[in-house]
């Protein structure tokens, strides 16, 4: 009976479809659905409406998804802000190992009316809005989904007074306070006597609104917890071939703690907030309508630029957390910690003025400037100093980029296979779906070879032991 339960217009502009002859393009949807029942249906409609570009080759849903990209039945009241009829420069670095799709989403923002200059990292792959691996300078504007849901995702290295040769033997303490220290996956965090304290909970930006103050609570419970998806707390051995004086670390290798997180649950509700304010504040081309931008002399705009600051300096102190716990586990001294975060908006010089620099899963890499960019679960990392190239705005990759999507990696990989790698490369995985197995990436010695202008390689990281959410969860 459910799969016979009619849909009608109401439906469908309870879903925010606009009153318009688009309602009757997307009934007609309706009388191809097989097999569908009504809630599927409508969550179908919602998906069309918000990512019509997923679906413009779809058998029932195509001609919808190419009725809205068209703008058929767009709200003559609405006024559209048109784009840019000549695109500003990108730098685009390793193209030949970048999707269309990415290229096709960095082609819309840079014709952006606010846009100043862009860069598409060698790790790009699409994304909402940005996408993953870009880089956008904007005039006095900040787009949330240029910034992303996980607001300020960072990485943070310890590097550890212990020579690696002491790793072999102490792997089953490691991996003991590995998993007695951390907390994964989308809605987990501690509870009572187990909560962390850290001074970011006293801040006074979480009374500047209702809606951050009743985020407060949530922060607490997940401080000092990781994410579900690429987010990952690991065991490696960093080698350096040389020794560095900044860092006043000699040639060898040693033990080292890397975790990959950002603000949580936190930060996914500011940016599904403030995305939402945007696009009804500034009105785009349907194929940019996810790159809608706030004025920074708006409400809004400063609202927004304040709770992304708070959510990065609490991606942060969750990072100093599971340090934190895990130093004081193994008893050992920290020789050097490097910290950086990617899906975040900075104000910067460019060609003599300020400009909003949004770099969604990209690595700051201004001249001199520690970064770390990651490859997989089996893959190495680098630790990597920033050369400063103003062309791909102080900016280089945040990791291997994927290479497979989640779905495909899900359906075609399969156990065994992800098994025979992690035991071939010596590493032990606790947690993990398949969407990150190690196939599912990209070669990080491509994307590093793409980069070469970008950044210095300083040392290496050979991941060890690693651990990420359970159940496979997607990023907050």
């Amino acid at each position: 009976m459910e799969k016979n339960t009619p849909i009608n217009g109401n439906d469908l502009i309870a879903l925010g479809y606009p009153q318009t002859e688009l309602v009757g393009i997307a009934l007609k949807a309706n009388k191809k659905r097989t097999g569908l029942t009504k809630i599927e249906m409508l969550a179908h409609y919602k998906m069309v409406l918000d990512n019509a570009e997923d679906y413009t080759n779809h058998k029932i849903f195509g001609k919808l998804a190419t009725a809205i990209i068209e703008g058929v039945g767009q709200r003559e009241e609405e006024e559209v802000i048109p784009l840019r009829e000549e695109a500003v420069a990108y730098s685009i670095y390793g193209s030949e190992h970048i999707e269309e799709g990415a290229i096709r989403q960095m082609e819309v923002a840079v014709k952006l009316p606010v846009a100043v200059a862009g860069a598409l990292m060698p790790d790009a792959h699409q994304g909402y809005g940005l996408p993953i691996g870009g880089v956008l300078a904007t005039e006095n504007a900040v787009i949330p989904y240029g910034v992303g849901v996980d607001i300020g995702c960072r990485m943070a290295l310890s590097i550890f007074d212990m020579k690696g040769i002491e790793f072999y033997g102490m792997e089953a303490l490691l991996k003991e306070q590995l998993v007695k220290h951390t907390k994964f996956g989308a809605g987990h965090g501690f509870l009572g006597q187990y909560k962390a304290q850290h001074a970011i909970l006293d801040r006074g930006e979480f009374n500047l609104n209702p809606f951050i103050k009743n985020l407060h609570d949530k922060a607490w419970a997940q401080l000092g917890s990781s994410g579900g998806g690429n987010h990952f707390v690991e065991w490696g051995l960093m080698e350096f071939l040389e020794r560095d004086e900044v860092l006043n670390i000699d040639k060898g290798t040693y033990v080292a703690l890397l975790t990959h997180s950002g603000s949580r649950g936190m930060g996914a509700m500011i940016a599904g907030r403030y995305t939402q304010i945007a696009k009804d504040q500034c009105k785009l081309p349907h194929e940019a309508k996810n790159l809608a931008y706030l004025d920074l002399n708006s409400e809004a705009g400063q609202e927004y630029w304040t709770l992304m600051n708070l959510a990065g300096d609490y991606a942060s102190a969750c990072h100093e957390v599971i340090h934190d716990k895990l130093t004081k586990a193994i008893g050992a001294e920290v020789l050097a910690k490097i910290e950086n975060h990617h899906n975040f908006a900075w104000k910067e010089m460019y060609q003599g003025k300020e400009v909003i620099v949004h770099r969604k899963g990209a690595t700051p890499a201004s001249k001199g400037v520690m970064g770390i960019i990651p490859g997989s679960m089996t893959a190495p990392g680098f630790l990597v100093r920033g050369k400063g190239e103003e062309e791909a705005l102080h900016s280089a990759s945040h990791g291997a980029g994927r290479q497979m999507s989640r779905t495909q990696a899900i359906k075609t990989l399969k156990a065994r296979d992800i098994k025979a790698v992690l035991q071939d490369h010596g590493v032990e995985l606790i947690g993990a779906g398949k969407d990150e197995a190690p196939m599912a990436y990209k070669d990080i010695h491509q994307v590093m070879a793409a980069q070469g202008e970008l950044v210095d390689v300083v040392a290496m990281f050979t991941p060890k032991i690693v651990r990420m959410a359970d159940d496979g969860s997607r990023e907050d």
